[in-house]
């Protein structure tokens, strides 16, 4: 006897209703909230550039960006943080392997690189403010740090987001809660290193051949 019964042959009135179901469960919940917190972040970046773009040129008479802009210290920063994405990816692999040495090499290693692009941006920073370049100084300058810094920004929430879920990791271990975290982790880092292309051709490439 065939007990299967197609859902198109059940009565509208015998299935749940939305309210009846019940709330999602909290893990969907979560998940939804951190795409629309990354797309928001993107739509903020989108504004950012576009701000970029109409006031590169809006140099009053100051230093421009071919004057400013040391590309082997940017190429450096675009490779630290390039490769530490491909370190997050080992990461993400060993969190589903239940691996926790190849988990705290993959994370110790996005840590330093993502360090290491940190400082080199605020030495950047600061050398251009030690000769005048401020913020204040031109339109220009003034969309450049405001692009350039919130991102840097993201970069160092990112950092410490990666050093308290190694910290859960160690005392939690890899449960289903800790998992998730770090796969939004992930999603966020990548969403960082898609930025900093932007970034990196848009303000960099661009500015020195104008």
């Amino acid at each position: 006897m065939n007990i299967a019964v197609a859902i198109d042959q059940i009565p509208q009135d015998a299935l749940p209703s939305a309210s009846e179901a019940g709330p999602a469960p909290k893990r969907i919940v979560v998940t939804y909230g951190f795409w629309i917190f990354l797309l928001s972040d993107i739509v903020m970046f989108a504004a950012l550039f576009a701000s970029y773009a109409v006031l590169v040129h809006s140099t009053a008479s100051g230093p421009t960006g071919a004057q400013l802009f040391n590309q082997t210290t940017v190429a450096i920063e675009t490779a630290c943080l390039l490769f530490s994405s491909y370190t997050c990816g080992l990461m993400s692999l060993a969190i589903n392997s239940r691996r926790y040495f190849k988990t705290y090499v993959g994370a110790l290693i996005t840590l330093a690189l993502g360090a290491i692009f940190l400082c080199l941006e605020i030495r950047e920073f600061l050398g251009m403010i030690a000769i005048g370049a401020a913020p204040q100084r031109s339109a220009f300058l003034s969309a450049f740090f405001t692009l350039v810094g919130c991102h840097g920004l993201h970069v160092a929430l990112g950092l410490i987001w990666l050093l308290v879920m190694m910290v859960q990791v160690a005392v939690f271990g890899f449960a289903a809660r800790v998992q998730h975290r770090l796969l939004c982790f992930s999603l966020f880092w990548h969403a960082l290193d898609i930025v900093w292309v932007g970034v990196f051709t848009v303000v960099y490439l661009m500015g020195v051949s104008s």
